[in-house]
């Protein structure tokens, strides 16, 4: 059985991540233990909340988030979890991320679009990636978010258009650090599709 470990930092809701995998036949553990997360085959960084609040709480784990992401092995950031894994964020004030994927986090402008940003989006698949093995393009997910990524297109696999394009799924240039915006774990079946090829990756 592959180990996948969900990372408790404080911030999240680990159960509806882990309640998803198990429902694509992982079995998770929820540990915020660096030996722990050392010794997983693939591991999920979900959040919710504020960015400052996240690399605040973060800090005891970023050198071994960055000795895993430098391992090789598959890692995902969920929602919040994928925009700490850029450079930057203009949420609050300025605040650094864990920068395993050159890009900024964005506030989205002021218009007639309510935000955050909250229901069922379709996505475009911009590159060939196994998170997103028979996924269809044009496919439904499900996004809750104030802030969006943006980075170059060699970082962006799926996009999404909310009064502007931005990026829906990030990837390194390795291809093993991975991020949604949107939740896979509430969109249904193609949610649990990607949450299957990750596991599948690890």
């Amino acid at each position: 059985m592959k180990r996948i470990v969900i990372i408790d930092y404080g911030l999240g809701n680990l159960r509806s991540v882990q309640k998803g995998l198990e429902h694509v036949g992982a079995s998770p553990a929820i540990s915020g233990n660096p030996e722990e997360i050392m010794a997983a085959d693939g591991i999920i960084l979900p959040g919710v909340g504020a960015f400052v609040d996240a690399m605040k709480c973060l800090v005891p784990l970023k050198g071994i988030i960055a000795e895993f992401a430098d391992s090789g092995k598959p890692m995902l950031g969920i929602c919040l979890g994928q925009q700490i894994l850029m450079s930057s964020s203009e949420e609050g004030k300025l605040t650094d991320g864990l920068n395993l994927i050159q890009g900024r986090v964005l506030r989205f402008p002021k218009s007639e679009l309510k935000v955050p940003h909250m229901g069922w989006n379709n996505i475009r698949i911009k590159q060939d990636h196994p998170l997103f093995k028979g996924i269809p393009d044009g496919s439904f997910v499900y996004f809750v978010h104030s802030y969006y990524v943006d980075t170059a297109a060699e970082n962006t696999l799926a996009s999404c258009e909310y009064g502007q394009e931005f990026s829906a799924s990030v990837v390194n240039s390795k291809g093993n650090v991975m991020g949604t915006q949107f939740h896979p774990e509430k969109s249904g079946a193609t949610g649990l599709k990607i949450l299957k090829n990750f596991v599948e990756m690890c």
